[in-house]
């Protein structure tokens, strides 16, 4: 397993309640985090991705 360091940006109130969380479970922030997008990576998946349309090429001119 790779095991790079990345960091991640929460709002406040998400980081409390995370914190919270692991607390409440006696583990590391990091563990509910994973855990949390592991147990939700199915919904996630089925969200529609965000795919920008193909740049239109300038109209060509005729000879």
């Amino acid at each position: 397993m790779d095991k790079r360091k990345q960091s991640l940006y929460f709002p406040e109130d998400m980081l409390n309640d995370l914190k919270k969380e692991a607390e409440r479970v006696d583990r590391s922030l990091s563990w509910v985090v994973q855990r949390c997008i592991k147990a939700a990576m199915k919904e996630i998946k089925s969200m529609p991705s965000s795919t920008l349309p193909e740049p239109s090429s300038p109209p060509q001119q005729e000879k």
